[in-house]
Parts: structure tokens; sequence; C-alpha cells
């Protein structure tokens, strides 16, 4: 991603910290992909990967993504888009789900978490107040994919094109109970407590998805779904701005 970053006029790499761990300094990656303008301030979406570390594929989408963007960058009018692929690097390095500490890090946010990707990342949630939160996951018990939905209403009407595109290349888990949860044709809006999301005072909510791939999937399709996913996400958005442009 750096070097693909670096030949982008579009892209600023500006990490958030170095983090000090077991294994050395660690830098905490941030990428910023300003598109074309959109006739109005930037629509600011953080898309995050990486926080469970044998997680790899969130990973590898973004990198995609970003790949994507540098050569069609009419898919991000309109956006200024936060992409953090590693939100556990001690966790990537090992290949766990759980960082050096052995904590799950997707359980401690808006906790008051000691733990410093969490502090990291709360903050900057907290500064860039983002319009729209992605996060990117694998689940080892499903044999398809789907979504969780939390905080703005259009959030649903976002992740249903999202599934749709990715069943392109992995079907759909339409069980009437995934993980434990209720859902619909592949989507669930009930969440675990202390997963990544916006604070819970934050007014108005942003929209917020969580796409699942199924872990057994092969890597290289969890990835091309990923990416189909966030592409209609960003074009569907992109359809909302224009809609609300000429009312």
């Amino acid at each position: 991603m750096y070097d693909l970053a670096s030949r982008s006029s579009s892209c600023q790499i500006a990490p958030l910290q170095t983090l000090a761990t077991r294994h050395g300094d660690l830098e905490f990656p941030r990428f910023m992909f300003s598109g074309p303008g959109g006739g109005g301030d930037p629509v600011r979406f953080g898309v995050f990967a990486g926080i469970h570390g044998d997680e790899p594929a969130g990973v590898l989408a973004l990198a995609r993504l970003l790949e994507e963007l540098s050569r069609n960058a009419e898919l991000a009018e309109g956006y200024k888009l936060f992409l953090y692929p590693a939100c556990n690097p001690t966790g990537l390095l090992a290949g766990t789900r759980g960082s050096e500490t052995g904590k799950d890090l997707n359980r401690e946010f808006w906790k008051n978490s000691p733990e410093p990707e969490v502090q990291l990342l709360e903050n900057e949630i907290r500064s860039e107040n983002f319009h729209g939160l992605i996060s990117l996951h694998a689940d080892d018990t499903s044999e398809g994919m789907y979504g969780f939905v939390r905080g703005a209403v259009l959030s649903k009407g976002l992740l249903e094109p999202a599934l749709k595109a990715a069943e392109r290349v992995i079907a759909r888990n339409t069980r009437p109970v995934i993980d434990g949860f209720p859902a619909e044709n592949g989507i669930i809006s009930e969440c675990y407590d202390g997963i990544l999301t916006s604070p819970p005072e934050l007014h108005p909510q942003p929209f917020e998805i969580i796409l699942e791939t199924p872990h057994l999937a092969p890597q290289d399709k969890q990835v091309d779904a990923l990416v189909l996913a966030l592409e209609a996400i960003l074009r569907e958005y992109q359809k909302l701005l224009a809609f609300a442009a000429n009312l």
C-alpha cells in the first residue's frame, strides 16, 4: 500500500503513531484518499481492517481498494476516505485474533480500555466525526457473506446493495440466525458489546456497517467480495448525495 500511495497525488500516508511492542516499534498505518470535489465539503468515511490479526482478507481488500481508486478516482468523488488497514499490528504480525496482550480489541471500545490501539482509534473516530464507518471482518462459523448495521437509518439501505454486489463471488448467508443474532437476508441489526463503533453519545450518528466474509472461503474470493461491497457502498452513497443536492 505504501508504494502505491506514494505514487498517487490523491493519497496521503499519515500514520497515527508508532507503537512500542514486544516486536519492536510498529507503525499504526493510516491512508487518506481524497476524491474529486463533489460540490461541497467532502464526505468522510473511515474504513477499518485487521482488528483481528487472523483475518488478513480485509487488509488485502483495502490495498486492492486503494489500487482501484488510483485507477478510477471518480469512485471517490465527493469523498475523503480514511483507510486503516492494520488496526491490530501485533496480532497481524503473529496471525492471532487478539493483540500481543491477549485482548480481543473488538470488545474493548468505549469502555475506558487501556489498550493503545483502542485509544488511538477512539481518538481518531472522535476527532474526524465520520459520516460513515465500515469494518471488515471474517467469520469462521459462516458459510456465506453477511453484515451488521448500526447507527443511521440508511445503514441497511447501503448494506443490501453491498451484499448483492459481493454475491458475484461469494454467496450470501441467508440463515435466520447468524452468529447468535436474528438475521434477515444476511443483515443483522444487533451487535456485540465493545465493538469498533462511533461513540455512543455522538449525534447525529453516522451509518455503521460491518462486512463479514466466510473465513473458510478462498482468500482471493474474500478480497474480491469485500472490494465489490465497498465499491457498491461508495456508489450508493453518491446516489444519495446527488438526490439530496436536487431536493
